[in-house]
């Protein structure tokens, strides 16, 4: 933890469960617990489960110039985007390369809240913002706890009226517990769930009383990489962990196109002006490779990094894989040639552990690919 400057409020909870606090984005956060990870992957996919994603960095934008800073600093057109709505977006740089993703909130026709992980994204808005009317802070008392998987809402319905019927990507001020909320519906899991922002001094008793309330329904607490789990079956992406700064190209810096990337969609349609647009068009059909699915054989599952072969030659690697309890599958997100980017491709992978596992490519995501448990209406 000697990098770590933010602090949880849970920092003492996530202790007793067996974390050593591992930093991340400068916060202490639970990559682990004791216990099984399995278990909270089956609590999430089949019950509910809650974690501490305070780690995320919130930023607050506002003012009259407060949409045109988005507007520049990321893909999304917030004339689109309406109060107690959310949008997911990423951010490029000059070169037109992915350094940051986020989730924009819209609290208001002058105010915003961006909410990013460990790239770019607050030095990016800070950049827009110069010289323009607007205000630009970062709230590092504003928690975030995530209660994700299809009970979540079944709980939830006992304390916030309406919460149901709360759609995906929209979020509402209320209450919970009788402290101030705003509860989003959002995650990272691919299943249905809420995030939940409170004040820091408020987190520990909300944190302790949904566990013990819940535990009856089988809600049980998180460690963080329980996401990878379940990011890696919903084919969602976690920076850097999927990208070339974690990877880097042998004859070029780090840098990925949001073409490469599969996230080409967060564009919306027509817009120019933000920055990186041109490069970003001009890179359209220029792809080095692609972030695409593999299925592998048995139940050895490769650690990240591992080399990915075709015919004898390396030509991709792996950047997170996972075996399936529930849905019985041998899956990963690999960095390929653009070639491979199909259904039926056979690869081999060569993990240093288990040795040469053999796979074919897979489109994303695993689970789930019309997206129906994180969307449902009822």
């Amino acid at each position: 933890m000697t990098n770590s400057w933010r602090f949880s409020t849970l920092g003492d909870r996530h202790r007793a469960l067996g974390s050593n606090l591992e930093d991340w984005s400068g916060m202490g956060t639970a990559w682990s617990y004791d216990g099984d990870p399995n278990a909270e992957y089956m609590a999430i996919r089949t019950k509910a489960g809650l974690m501490d994603v305070s780690g995320l960095k919130k930023v607050h934008i506002t003012g009259p110039a407060a949409s045109h800073v988005i507007e520049r600093a990321t893909t999304r057109n917030m004339e689109k985007l309406m109060p107690g709505r959310s949008v997911y977006a990423t951010m490029l740089n000059d070169q037109g390369k992915f350094i940051d993703d986020c989730v924009i909130y819209r609290m208001g026709p002058n105010a915003f809240m961006v909410v990013h992980g460990s790239g770019q994204a607050h030095e990016q808005l800070t950049m827009a913002a110069t010289g323009r009317d607007v205000s630009i802070r970062f709230d590092d008392n504003l928690h975030d706890l995530s209660l994700q998987g299809p009970l979540a809402v079944d709980y939830l319905e006992k304390h916030v009226p309406g919460i149901r019927q709360l759609p995906y990507f929209a979020h509402m001020q209320t209450s919970l517990f009788g402290k101030p909320a705003m509860i989003s519906r959002t995650g990272y899991t691919g299943e249905r769930g809420y995030e939940l922002f409170v004040r820091g001094q408020d987190a520990p008793m909300i944190w302790d009383r949904i566990l013990e309330e819940g535990k009856s329904m089988g809600i049980i607490p998180c460690r963080f990489t329980t996401l990878d789990l379940l990011r890696t079956e919903s084919y969602l992406l976690f920076f850097p962990y999927d990208n070339s700064e974690m990877y880097p190209f042998e004859n070029e810096g780090p840098g990925d196109t949001l073409w490469e990337l599969g996230l080409d969609f967060t564009v919306s349609p027509g817009k120019v002006g933000f920055r990186g647009a041109e490069e970003h068009y001009r890179l359209k059909g220029k792809e080095r490779f692609k972030i695409w699915g593999l299925k592998m054989e048995g139940t050895n599952v490769p650690g990240n990094g591992a080399p990915v072969f075709r015919d004898g030659k390396k030509v991709g690697l792996v950047t997170q894989a996972m075996y399936s309890p529930l849905n019985k599958h041998n899956i990963a997100i690999a960095r390929i040639p653009v070639d491979c980017a199909n259904n039926g491709t056979k690869l081999v992978v060569n993990c240093a552990t288990h040795g040469e596992i053999p796979a074919v490519t897979h489109s994303m995501p695993f689970y789930d690919p019309e997206k129906k448990r994180r969307t449902a209406k009822d």
